[in-house]
């Protein structure tokens, strides 16, 4: 047996409501204001306490952390992602166009600086593939690869010191941008890179990153292209350059693959039964490293190695300021697009683990990152998809993972790392390709957002091909001003309804989806999906003037009817009053409804307003041209389910200067019972509505 609700209560407008139940403090928003600046501004010493823990979280979690239940999967899984870092650091230095040992600066400072100030307890930062392309493009358009120069002369070193001042520069500039957008609390703009044209971008990033290791994995010296169409500009000049391929360099890169792509897979699909991944990239870097030496393949076979890679730390040294103009525009770019993957990353573990992240506190975190890390030669950071997913497979619990995974870097960066002198840089391409490999699986999502969200669907479609098609950048910016495109042609044709009641009960619903609903004789119920405002008033217009037949013949013959009509009715009361009898034919409201219209014609017009989430300006002076052409054709206009800054906006605009304010209800039964009341007898007492 199904349940059945009953309610009897009196029909309220929305100044009957507020009378009943709105507060009768009107200055009660300007107090708890005034004492919300107040209690931001005392200084006290658990205000400071609480600043403290907000702004560097490790003095929240830390003194909470459960030692014996997490150290070992935070040991575990720092220590595993720590070993991966240091391939990937080395690899990915190769695709921002500076020597490798800039990389693994840059998996290690970031690491540790974000475990003070991140909210991520999953986030694994450093260097990322896509990130380090989009810098590589910019230190390659400011610092040209010259074709013939000697490895080992002073101009060598100068070269690298110019490359790395411009990554460093671009890495500064990203965390003042980042500080800058956390002081005016901008941590929602990254929602404006929405989760389809971040996989479309990453994805098609990929492919860029795959083109761009073409010519380490063969063996050939050539320019980096950058700009637009700079993917098929290199496909090209590869393709040109096949036959100079370096065998001995193809050979590695093969043997490379070989071991890469099915050891990553069997990790892949047995993550759930190994304890921590197998490290393949690091055993490739040593075994080729080995290898290269035992058999002099540098000096045998012509095939580029690594190279010297200094121990110890680096000196702090100053970015290339003097570039800021020049890199400004990428910088941006890079900015959005490293917070954007960052804060992704954490708010989808976040919502696994079931904790929260501050996506403000993250730019604080990331932009202290990046401005520090620049001055120690690093080239921009974010978190990175491989490490934080291993990170969680391997158990890591906590920020404090990062602490192992820098300590490991450390090592590497003051004993063993000018051990890597022989190291292939077509084993660092390979790493570089064989890493992309969930951005390449992305495609996986195509059917099922086909089927969720056809725009979605084309959103993904138009990101991908603008980044493949043109360059990362421009990409980039074409998918963003296409998402929002969407929202507005969305916005812009709204659909409207016409509703009907289902039969003894307070519901209405659009009548072309619900064939048993009725409507309600005399009474035109309206609802817009949408808000009105100036780029779709037009349409809104078209479309109420559609559903109630209101066509300007129409208003102009109603209206002259009208007036006539008007005119014998005062012609009529002088005559009546002359023999001293008063006609009160049309002193109630509700006379109205009975007078010169027939059934079937529309004498109300009722407009649900629970789906106009705002009215701007020329929406409302809509509101009112349509009031006064409705009273021309003898139409009364109600209104119902308005929030209140709708309803704020309508009436500071002087709606209610051609409107009864009384006909403004609080849901859509409530104005339908009062019309039918009005319709029958004028009330005596207060009306009530029965369900």
């Amino acid at each position: 047996m199904s349940a059945s609700v009953a309610v009897y209560r009196n029909i309220y407008t929305e100044d009957r409501f507020k009378q009943a139940y709105g507060s009768d403090d009107n200055t009660s928003g300007s107090l708890r204001l005034r004492e919300k600046l107040a209690g931001r501004c005392r200084c006290s010493r658990r205000a400071c306490l609480h600043l403290l823990r907000e702004r560097v979280p490790i003095f929240s979690w830390l003194p909470r952390y459960r030692l014996k239940k997490w150290i070992l999967g935070d040991t575990v899984a720092g220590l595993t992602v720590g070993i991966l870092h240091i391939p990937q650091g080395m690899a990915f230095a190769l695709l921002t166009s500076v020597a490798p040992i800039f990389g693994l600066y840059t998996s290690f400072f970031p690491v540790v600086l974000y475990m003070f100030f991140g909210t991520g307890r999953h986030v694994s930062t450093g260097t990322f593939a896509v990130v380090s392309l989009m810098t590589g493009s910019v230190v390659e358009q400011l610092v040209p690869t010259p074709l013939e120069m000697n490895s080992s002369s002073s101009e060598a070193a100068d070269f690298e010191a110019q490359r790395i001042g411009v990554a460093s520069a671009v890495a500064l500039l990203s965390g003042i941008i980042m500080l800058c957008m956390f002081g005016l609390q901008l941590g929602f703009l990254s929602t404006y890179l929405s989760e389809p044209i971040v996989k479309a971008f990453t994805s098609a990033a990929a492919f860029h990153v795959t083109v761009s290791q073409l010519q380490s994995m063969l063996g050939l010296r050539l320019p980096r292209h950058t700009g637009t169409f700079s993917l098929f500009k290199t496909l090209a000049s590869v393709m040109e350059n096949l036959p100079h391929t370096n065998m001995a360099e193809l050979l590695i890169s093969l043997v490379c693959l070989a071991i890469l792509v099915p050891v990553k897979e069997i990790n892949m699909r047995y993550r759930h039964r190994l304890r921590t991944p197998i490290p393949v990239e690091i055993l490739t870097v040593i075994i080729a490293t080995a290898v290269a030496y035992a058999f002099s393949l540098d000096s045998a076979y012509s095939i580029e190695i690594v190279g010297h890679i200094p121990a110890g730390f680096p000196k702090p040294q100053m970015p290339a300021f003097h570039t800021f103009p020049d890199i400004a525009g990428d910088t941006i770019a890079i900015t959005f697009v490293g917070y954007a993957v960052s804060v992704s990353l954490a708010m989808i573990y976040a919502d696994k683990h079931g904790y929260s992240i501050h996506p403000n506190q993250e730019l604080l975190a990331h932009g202290i990152s990046n401005t520090v890390s620049s001055f120690f030669t690093c080239f921009p950071s974010s978190a990175t998809l491989a490490t934080t997913n291993i990170l969680e497979s391997a158990g890591g619990y906590t920020q404090l993972s990062g602490l192992f995974t820098s300590l490991v870097v450390l090592v590497v960066l003051l004993l063993i790392g000018p051990l890597f002198y022989f190291l292939p840089k077509a084993v660092l391409a390979c790493i570089n390709v064989t890493s992309l490999r969930q951005m390449f699986l992305q495609f996986q999502d195509l059917p099922e957002l086909w089927r969720i969200s056809k725009i979605d669907f084309m959103v993904w479609v138009v990101t991908w091909l603008s980044v493949v098609v043109l360059n990362v950048d421009l990409g980039l910016a074409i998918g963003v001003v296409f998402s929002m495109m969407t929202v507005i042609c969305r916005t812009q044709r709204a659909s409207c309804s016409v509703l009907g009641r289902a039969s003894n009960t307070e519901i209405y619903r659009p009548l072309e989806n619900h064939s048993k609903c009725y409507e309600v004789p005399g009474v035109k119920i309206l609802t817009y999906n949408g808000p009105i405002y100036y780029g779709n008033r037009s349409f809104f217009r078209e479309e109420m003037s559609r559903l109630l037949g209101l066509t300007p013949e129409k208003i102009r013959s109603r209206e002259k009817a009208r007036k006539a009509l008007e005119k014998r009715e005062r012609e009529a009361t002088v005559n009546t009053v002359e023999r001293g009898i008063a006609n009160t034919s049309f002193s109630s409201e509700n006379e109205f409804f009975k007078s010169g219209t027939s059934e079937s014609d529309v004498q109300v017009v009722l407009i649900d307003c629970s789906s106009v989430i705002f009215v701007d300006v020329a929406g409302a002076r809509l509101f009112t041209q349509m009031c006064t052409e409705c009273q021309k054709v003898g139409v009364h206009v109600y209104l119902a389910n308005c929030n209140e800054s709708v309803l704020k906006i309508l009436t500071s605009s002087g709606l209610m200067n051609y409107m009864n304010p009384q006909h403004i209800f609080i849901t859509v039964h409530d104005a339908v019972m009062y019309i039918q009341q009005q319709q029958e007898k004028p009330p005596e007492n207060t009306p009530t509505v029965w369900v």
